[in-house]
């Protein structure tokens, strides 16, 4: 077992950094609250550098009570300025780990190293921060040490999988600028206008103007559609059109902003060691993921976007990203680029040889009748105490959830075959999952009072970081889909099943300890 280790001392600033920052916001609330009088501005700066080197000391405090031992079987880190408290992550509980590096830290050279344990209820571990290079050869001590871990329960002299795929990486797919700028059209957004609406909150609590007063805003919309009525209908009609084409302009640059900030650089390579990818402007993520420990696969597209042929590809796993979802592997593509990394991952898409079954009839009657009810039920009030004509709104309503419910019924489909389950529905934006059947973990056929009248069930098939089900499967073919994927899972050896994918490692822990 090494000593214990610290983080980088840069942490300290960072830390003091983010202090000072916190502490400007009761400085400015101080300032303009009017709180303490003509002093209020000294009382203001007093306060913030109080703030400042409360926080700073106990930065420092945090820094030095922050310890990470790695161990022969884990890695152990240890904090607490008052109460103490450590925690042991072993190797073989690590999913992966990535190395985030923030616009201030990367300035400074230093990343962010988190331990995803795919535990869930945010009980990952992370290290702020580290050197970049310390951060790197962390993380490929990490793989080792599970890589020798899995080839010594594999039993000494067991064979080891090979691998044939190059150290360095092959690169698998790349976002180029022109790719990034187009995706990022198709990522149309109205964040911004709620980014203004907490900046109107900030006003209102740091100033006397109410910005949420009803009869403020009623008055500057007056005096508006004043001036706008004193135009002639020409001008009023420019000004709308004005405004619509502004209102668009700024959904689609808010989009490319966006898409640039998260995926500039987006890359994602193929090496002996899993699959990296990279990506990000400002913030810069570098993650890597096992290929062993991809359960699953999702290809899901939008409802504009797949009409120009466009796709994005995640692989499901129990390490997930910042967001809580899978990671996203390839955010912008086409089909004949998304194949290699399916094929790369070790799974394959469904082809014409594809047994592909629908869900029931009785399902899509039921869903159909079920979806479109509340509208035909708010068509008798309205027809008798509306105005006439009025009651055909929520009618045709009503018409166009049959409509869409019978015709999505065309794309709700399932199928299996001697290594996968793949399950699709959606007619406008579809998405298709696949999950092999040797990670597959539980089956559950689920049954409410309306499915088990009607003899369909929900299949509900275990797998780890992710879900995956099938609606509206008739009752026959749900018990001959559990038949088949229990025979898969009781023949399978699941203490083995990682240690067969895990592929032979060079010895460089103990380069790593003796630095």
């Amino acid at each position: 077992m090494s000593e214990p280790r610290r983080t980088a001392p840069l942490s300290v600033a960072l830390g003091a950094v983010g202090a000072i920052r916190s502490a400007v916001f009761p400085a400015l609330a101080i300032a303009f609250s009017g709180v303490g009088g003509d002093g209020r501005f000294a009382l203001a700066l007093g306060v913030g550098l109080a703030a400042a080197a409360i926080g700073t000391a106990f930065s420092w405090l945090g820094w030095r009570r922050l310890t990470y031992t790695i161990g022969e079987t884990d890695i152990r880190v240890e904090s607490g300025i008052l109460s103490r408290a450590a925690r042991s992550v072993p190797f073989e509980r690590i999913q992966d780990v990535s190395l985030e590096a923030k616009p201030l830290p990367r300035l400074f050279g230093l990343v962010s190293v988190k331990f995803e344990t795919g535990a869930g209820g945010g009980e990952d571990v992370a290290l702020e921060y580290l050197t970049a290079a310390e951060g790197e050869a962390l993380r490929r001590l990490v793989r080792e040490r599970r890589e020798e871990e899995a080839a010594a329960a594999a039993g000494e002299g067991a064979p080891v999988a090979a691998t044939t795929v190059p150290e360095e990486g092959e690169v698998l797919f790349a976002l180029g600028p022109g790719r990034l700028l187009t995706f990022g059209l198709f990522e149309f957004s109205l964040a911004v206008f709620a980014v203004l609406g907490g900046a109107l909150q900030y006003v209102d609590n740091v100033t006397d103007i109410d910005v949420w007063n009803v009869d403020l805003w009623r008055s500057w919309l007056e005096e508006q559609g004043t001036a706008v009525a004193s135009l002639g209908p020409y001008a009023q009609a420019a000004g709308a059109v004005a405004g619509l084409i502004g209102l668009v302009l700024i959904g689609f640059g808010t989009g490319v902003v966006r898409t640039i900030l998260r995926d500039w650089g987006f890359t994602l390579t193929r090496s002996a060691r899993g699959f990296r990818r990279q990506r990000g402007l400002l913030t810069r993520t570098d993650v890597v993921m096992p290929a062993h420990r991809v359960q699953g696969l999702v290809i899901d597209t939008g409802l504009v976007r797949y009409r120009f042929g466009w796709r994005s590809l995640s692989f499901v796993s129990l390490a997930q990203d910042d967001e809580g979802e899978s990671h996203v592997v390839a955010p912008f593509a086409r089909m004949e680029e998304i194949a290699p990394i399916v094929q790369a991952a070790g799974f394959r898409l469904p082809d014409d040889a594809t047994a592909w079954q629908r869900a029931a009839k009785q399902h899509r009657t039921d869903k159909a009748v079920l979806d479109s009810a509340l509208f035909f039920l708010a068509a008798i009030p309205v027809a008798i105490f509306a105005p006439p004509g009025l009651f055909l709104i929520p009618l045709g309503i009503g018409v166009l959830a049959v409509g869409a419910n019978l015709y999505a019924w065309e794309f709700r489909r399932h199928a299996i075959d001697d290594k996968q389950v793949y399950a699709s529905h959606g007619f406008l934006s579809p998405t298709q999952a696949i999950a092999t059947r040797l990670k597959l973990h539980s089956v559950e056929i689920a049954q409410g009072p309306l499915a088990r009248v009607r003899g369909y069930a929900t299949v509900h098939l275990g797998l780890a970081g992710g879900s995956f089900a099938m609606q509206g499967v008739p009752l026959d073919q749900a018990r001959a889909l559990r038949a088949a994927v229990m025979e898969t899972i009781t023949a399978t050896d699941y203490s083995r099943l990682d240690q067969a994918s895990s592929g032979a490692q060079s010895g460089f822990s103990e380069n790593f300890l003796a630095t």
